[in-house]
């Protein structure tokens, strides 16, 4: 798909609530890019939301491409919605750029990637804590080719928290997708390899508490994952090989403590995580760099999926 004159990429987006609206900052911000049209369920907050950043608005997919050309779309739509979507977005040649979870479920999530790989669309899916500025240092310091990992991941889920949020009951029963995948996509960006997934305590939907599971990678590298169910406990991850521990908790930040040394010290950051919803401006660059041919590091749909089925195997789903 060529540029526009003028080399302005041009963004279309897909809703209009609070995530939507991060998006539109974070990509408003890089220069030669142009939010060119949304749309949402919403007509009145897609309007709304459409003002305020000095665009148009429009009834539909469709519409919005007919309207736009743009260069790129940001799907930013409920869990309930995102399968309905994706595929009418699949229909237009725009790059996509799918809020996560990409679909409701494994199942969706698998459908979702075929249709995309049917249209021959390309596809991302804007796992935000990969582009976190803690991840991509963390990631820098690590040798690609170095030793055995054990990376330990905590997470914690509330379903009646949730249910509080207005989450919708189905979304709820799958939280896992919805929630935890933000946990357990890490296994994908740390681990190596191909995992072997045992399950200490098991997923039990009629009475969540703990769910503890060891990913056992080809690589050599051990993940251990720990969720607390409608209790208390903190996001936090850790990876360590033989040369350092680093440790995100909370997530944002970073510190690494190297061998011999009895103390972890803090690593400096910068300020684009506080400037904008962490994760989301680079993020939003990388995309915006995928759709002027240069290189990515953005998640692929097939890159989503494989985390989605690493819930579905911690979680007893499959």
């Amino acid at each position: 798909m060529g540029m526009n004159e003028g080399n302005v990429t041009r963004i279309a987006i897909v809703g209009a609530g609070y995530m939507a609206g991060e998006h539109a900052r974070a990509f408003e911000s890089i220069p030669g890019v142009e939010i060119v049209g949304i749309c949402g369920r919403s007509r009145d907050r897609a309007a709304a939301l459409a003002e305020r950043h000095k665009t148009s608005v429009h009834d539909d997919v469709a519409s919005l491409y007919a309207a736009t050309q743009a260069d790129g779309i940001v799907i930013a739509v409920n869990e309930l919605s995102a399968r309905e979507i994706c595929l009418a977005a699949f229909a237009f040649p725009w790059a996509c750029l799918i809020e996560k979870p990409a679909g409701l479920d494994l199942a969706e999530a698998q459908a979702i990637e075929a249709a995309a790989a049917a249209a021959g669309r390309r596809a991302f899916v804007a796992l935000n804590r990969r582009s976190y500025a803690s991840t991509r240092a963390a990631l820098a310091a690590l040798d690609p080719a170095g030793p055995p990992r054990l990376v330990s991941v905590l997470d914690q889920q509330d379903m009646q928290a949730a249910r509080d949020f207005g989450q919708p009951e189905e979304v709820v029963r799958n939280y896992m997708y919805a929630n935890a995948i933000h946990l357990i996509d890490y296994f994908s960006v740390f681990c190596r390899g191909n995992p072997v997934i045992d399950s200490a305590a098991g997923w039990d939907s009629d009475a969540p508490r703990h769910v503890v599971s060891t990913l056992r990678y080809d690589s050599g590298d051990t993940g251990v994952y720990q969720a607390v169910w409608d209790g208390p406990g903190p996001w936090a991850v850790s990876v360590t090989d033989a040369a350092a521990r680093f440790e995100m908790r909370p997530l944002e930040s970073l510190t690494v403590q190297r061998r011999g040394q009895r103390q972890a010290v803090p690593v400096e950051l910068g300020n684009v995580d506080s400037d904008y919803k962490p994760g989301l401006r680079v993020q939003a660059e990388s995309f915006v760099n995928a759709l002027r041919g240069r290189e990515t590091d953005l998640a692929t749909l097939a890159d989503s999926t494989r985390s989605m089925e690493i819930c579905a195997r911690i979680y007893g789903l499959i």
